[in-house]
């Protein structure tokens, strides 16, 4: 095959790399677990074991990364938080190395999340949105008018970090009252667990979920609590760049009403300005894919 883009996406949990064509299909991906430890070499050797695959039968034009963050676009280098054997690793050079001749493009994780959402998922047709993640973190990317927006460094988008109860609870950055602290799925299983929640301590969002979708009086609380954080944090990301739509993906997502139902609620009563009255919240559709299919859509912008 030829004219394809290789696509890899590096998280804390599992290194992927696919193919994509010019469509943005994903015509075939590989993953491994991220190997853990504080040798630099052995993450980049399972990178390198998929990029050889993918590259063995298959002419690629160009390479899109997705690397979990922070991100220094100007060096490009990466410092994953879930990676620290990478901290300031050459990620970009080291891969221009292995490909000489093909054009190299990173991002973090969350634009391309964000960009996959708005070539191939829920994102389509928009030209000013937030893609976000709520997970064990919260993390997203902006797009804007129809291009991917990184800032200075390669870090814009970190909307986890935007603080919506000052003086709230501590975050894992240091800060108090950022979305993240409450919103993110261990601090919501956290809080409801505090509160009575009558469910084994190990008990997580998922089983959150659960609870809720039936009925359960505090896990309904939670999502709540949660709900409302989330779209506060949305209608201030929304007043400053003029959204139209945000796209929520990641393992929260998935309890669905009963995180959308109260978030949108809220959201109307957080997003009261004129331009911000049509503004949607949908859930993300990509799944695991979004990495990749916005890896490789780094080289269309």
């Amino acid at each position: 095959m030829s004219g394809l883009t290789l696509a890899l996406d590096i998280g804390g949990t599992k290194i992927a790399a696919g193919l994509v064509d010019a469509d943005g299909t994903l015509l075939t991906s590989s993953r491994q677990p991220t190997p853990r430890g504080n040798d630099p070499e052995k993450a980049w050797e399972v990178l390198m074991h998929l990029i050889s695959a993918m590259t063995a039968d298959s002419d690629v034009t160009g390479v899109g990364i997705s690397a979990a963050g922070p991100v220094d676009l100007p060096s490009g280098t990466v410092s994953p938080i879930n990676i620290p054997a990478w901290s300031k690793f050459p990620l970009r050079d080291r891969v221009a190395t292995v490909l000489p001749g093909v054009r190299v493009q990173m991002a973090g994780d969350g634009v391309c999340m964000a960009l996959g959402e708005h070539w191939r998922g829920a994102g389509r047709g928009s030209s000013f949105m937030l893609g976000m993640v709520i997970s064990t973190g919260i993390g997203g990317g902006l797009v804007l008018d129809g291009k991917p927006y990184v800032g200075r460094t390669g870090n814009a988008g970190h909307v986890g970090h935007v603080v919506v109860e000052p003086g709230g609870p501590l975050c894992t950055c240091g800060a108090r009252g950022c979305v993240e602290a409450i919103a993110a799925g261990p601090r919501m299983a956290q809080w409801a667990h505090e509160l009575g929640w009558d469910a084994p301590p190990s008990a997580g969002a998922r089983e959150l979920a659960e609870a809720a979708r039936g009925g359960e009086g505090v896990a309904l609380r939670a999502f709540q609590r949660a709900a409302d954080a989330v779209a506060a944090m949305i209608a201030s990301v929304g007043a400053v760049c003029d959204l139209d739509l945000a796209v929520i993906g990641g393992g929260v997502s998935l309890a669905g009403d009963v995180l959308f139902d109260p978030l949108r609620e809220a959201l109307a009563g957080y997003a009261r300005l004129d331009f911000l009255t049509g503004m949607q919240v949908v859930p993300a559709t990509l799944a695991g894919d979004a990495g990749l299919i916005g890896a490789a859509a780094l080289l269309r912008s």
